[in-house]
């Protein structure tokens, strides 16, 4: 705990001296220069007028966006030889010098191209810095918001589906757990981000996906393989950056959309605001969201037990800045979630009052799983730089704190708390050794805290007494400890530290870095290197290749804290105690070939990968434990790889069609058969085990397409192809029977959304649309029945046809 305190002490003094610096050094900037500049932004190929267009001068912290009108002013700006650089989605960034003098005001406009394949956007994933996604030395994939909304995914998870190689899979019957899987591989495999800080923990992580509304997202940022190893150990598949909303300009939303399922009595509401400001002189904003959203438990097969959970959802947040001078800024981000999420049967009843068949008024015994969240997260980063520059530093804290109150057979509680700190600096060579280069380092703390416990001591006395009738005193207490689930209290601390170098330039980047860890629960640092090299023989070919390592430390993950039920007994997941760390190697490559010809754009993406598990945790089958509740138990194998490769395509033309599609074909497989049943009744010890990694399809894919003949009318489509794939049924529990691997019918979901803006004023927007997700019904059609059922065989869509319609309003 000192080491944390002397972090803290540091980090506050660093802060200090460089606000002193910039204080300092800035005198002359905070007095009114009357520098001015101003001008408009126009469509090059219409002529019209961008409202919304992002202006920066280089260099700076100094900024505006233009009003609805397409016009823009920067007022008194620091004397000197600046670039202003004009962005914004969609289109081609555009940069021009300007020397700007006291007393003097210019006139600067600018006409923007469409690039809508987003060649030359700005991503931060690839090396923890700014870069054009064309120019980073790890190939990054973007979603933006324009894709959540033509695909109608209000919810991360439902937009994460339409990218190569990512497939988001549903794992309980009963709560609706979901996890990513990247390049086939496990949720656990894969680190998530918000604003670039992993404070995403193994509990956020199990609901978390559909917890975070797509209208607090700026855009996600995914790197598949391990080439964002310095963003932590974890990213063995991969890294998900989620970068929330900054103010641009003063504006705002609100929208509805009313959804039902399969035509049923079961509708999804989602209701969401956002309210965007910024100050005259643009030195400081707030942008504020919030989301409601409620959804009826769904009953598939008629049984009277859900296959998809009720659902209440509502979060606020903000994220603000304050540019403490023309070479520093502030940004601060909070949000607040609360959620209930419930399935099974019995849905008006208490939880153990609908398992109960003499009190629930079936007559039979009840399953119920019941879950309220409620979580806090924030951040707060200061960065600061020189004017030509040179230096970058970068100081943030951030941190995570999630209640939850459960219901698995029994009431349970869990907290966690997650939080890190850091700093990061990054100086930029003119030239190193042999060209330009960027040198990045830091360090980084980061704590996690988790209690989960057991709190039903009532429902565990009643087993205790099940079993033997008289105890009483120490005996009482000794069966009802035997039936009472074990806690699990856990405190990590990792310490960090990672550097860096990438020689660039327009043709060649080459980068050698490295990430060392020193995680409490283990005796010894590892460390995680990396090496990434990017060619482009020509203006319209990259070629990437990276290699990275990783590993994970033997802590609890997601599944750990998810809780399934089979045959009527819960799962549930203990640690082997000689479990060690899992290590990963990976190797990617990539050709990336992009063109215009004339009003078509063209992106062709060939990917390859592999990735080498060493000692990889694997789960044993469940067997039943001394308390009659059913135990899985983690350890290590023998070994697994995991390799394959993807094709993805996009052609636009003009901004009136656009299309986009990816698919991927891939194997994982264990060196050695692991075992995924302890049927021994039924089955030979051969078939209790497979070298297959279940539940991942050997082919996998996606597409989106858009047309919009007149400009406020849009049609879109999309859909999603899910291979076939082995998926374990534990009949044994359920029903007596054998165990069996069931493979398990391929899926194409298709969707259609129509939607038209009506244009109430210059700067009131009405968009009304209407659609269809699932179109042909492509879903499960052989869930196990009641309470006995397992819960955890379920594949392929996570929701049936569903018909939907919408209203926004923007102004």
């Amino acid at each position: 705990m000192n080491k944390i305190y002397i972090l803290v002490l540091c980090l506050c003094c660093a802060v200090s001296a460089m606000m002193a610096d910039t204080y300092n050094n800035e005198k002359e900037v905070m007095n009114p220069t009357d520098a001015n500049i101003f001008g408009h932004v126009v469509d090059k190929a219409t002529g019209e007028h961008l409202p919304g267009i992002t202006i920066i001068l280089k260099g700076t912290t100094i900024g505006t966006a233009t009003d609805d009108s397409g016009h823009y002013m920067l007022k008194n700006l620091p004397e000197g030889e600046f670039m202003i650089e004009v962005s914004f989605i969609g289109f081609k960034t555009v940069t021009k010098k300007i020397t700007t003098g006291k007393g003097k005001t210019q006139e600067l406009n600018f006409e923007l191209e469409e690039d809508l394949i987003s060649l030359e956007g700005v991503v931060v994933s690839a090396n923890r810095n700014e870069t054009k996604r064309r120019l980073a030395p790890t190939l990054v994939k973007v979603l933006s918001p324009t894709l959540f909304e033509k695909t109608n995914s209000t919810t991360l998870a439902q937009g994460l589906v339409f990218q190569p190689g990512v497939r988001v899979e549903n794992d309980c019957q009963n709560c609706g757990y979901s996890q990513v899987r990247i390049n086939g591989m496990e949720g656990k495999y894969t680190q998530i981000l918000i604003d670039s800080r992993p404070i995403f923990s193994a509990l956020a992580g199990v609901y978390g996906l559909e917890q975070i509304p797509a209208n607090m997202i700026e855009r996600v940022e995914v790197i598949r393989g391990g080439g964002s190893a310095l963003f932590g150990s974890s990213a063995i598949a991969g890294t998900i950056n989620i970068i929330t909303k900054e103010p641009i300009r003063n504006s705002g939303s609100f929208g509805h959309t009313i959804s039902n399922l399969d035509g049923s009595g079961a509708y999804d509401n989602n209701t969401t605001l956002n309210l965007s400001w910024v100050s005259s002189d643009n030195k400081m904003g707030a942008y504020i969201y919030g989301q409601n959203r409620y959804r009826s438990a769904w009953d598939s097969n008629g049984d009277g037990f859900s296959e998809l959970p009720k659902l209440k959802n509502q979060t606020i947040g903000f994220n603000g800045f304050y540019k403490t001078g023309a070479y520093s800024k502030l940004n601060i981000e909070y949000h607040h979630m609360e959620e209930f999420r419930r399935g099974g049967s019995g849905m008006k009843l208490p939880p153990h009052i609908s398992e109960d068949p003499e009190l629930n008024g079936m007559g039979e015994v009840g399953l119920v799983e019941q879950l309220q969240h409620s979580i806090n997260t924030g951040s707060l980063k200061f960065n600061v730089f020189t004017p030509n520059q040179k230096h970058n530093l970068s100081l943030y804290a951030s941190g995570q704190h999630i209640h939850r109150d459960s219901y698995y057979s029994a009431y349970g509680r869990t907290t966690d708390f997650t939080g890190v700190m850091g700093a990061q600096y990054l100086y930029s060579f003119d030239k190193c050794l042999f060209m330009p280069a960027d040198l990045t380092g830091g360090i980084e703390f980061s704590h996690d805290d988790l209690d989960d416990r057991a709190t039903d001591r009532l429902k565990y006395r009643d087993a205790a007494l099940k079993e033997d009738p008289t105890a009483t005193g120490q005996h009482l207490q000794e069966l009802i400890e035997k039936y009472t689930p074990a806690s699990l209290h856990q405190i990590i601390n990792v310490w960090s530290a990672y550097a860096q170098n990438e020689w660039k330039n327009d043709k060649w980047s080459f980068l050698i870095g490295g990430r060392i860890d020193k995680n409490s629960i283990m005796g010894k640092a590892i460390f995680s290197p990396r090496a990434n090299v990017r060619y482009n023989p020509t203006a319209d070919i990259n070629l990437r290749l990276s290699y990275a390592e990783g590993f994970r430390a033997p802590q609890a993950f997601d599944e750990d804290l998810h809780i399934s039920n089979v045959g009527g007994a819960r799962v549930s997941i203990v640690r082997d105690p000689n479990l060690k760390e899992e290590r990963s190697r990976s190797v990617n490559g990539s050709v990336d070939w992009y063109h215009y010809f004339g009003d078509f754009q063209v992106n062709m993406l060939l990917e390859g990968f592999y990735t080498k598990l060493s000692d990889p945790f694997v789960l044993s089958a469940p067997v039943e434990s001394e308390n009659g509740s059913l135990v899985q138990t983690r350890s290590n194998g023998s070994g697994a790889k995991v390799y394959g490769s993807t094709l993805e395509g996009k052609i636009a033309w003009r901004n009136k069609v656009q299309i986009q599609a990816g698919i991927t074909v891939q194997r994982s497989v264990y060196d050695e058969p692991e075992e995924w049943s302890a049927d021994k009744e039924h089955l030979t010890d051969t078939e209790q085990h497979s070298d297959k990694i279940l539940r991942t399809p050997n082919l996998y894919g996606y597409f989106t397409a858009s047309y919009t003949p007149v400009k406020p009318f849009t049609i879109a489509f999309n859909g999603n192809y899910t291979g076939r794939m082995y998926v374990p049924h534990l009949l044994s529990e359920v029903n007596g029977t054998a165990d069996v691997l069931v493979k398990s019918p391929d899926f194409f979901e298709l969707g259609a959304k129509l939607s038209y803006d009506f244009k109430l004023t210059a700067a009131m927007t009405l968009q009304l649309n209407l659609g269809i997700q699932n179109l042909f019904d492509s879903y499960q059609n052989d869930f196990d029945k009641g309470a006995t059922r397992d819960s955890g065989y379920i594949y392929g869509p996570g929701t049936p046809r569903t018909y939907y319609a919408g209203a926004k309003f923007s102004f």
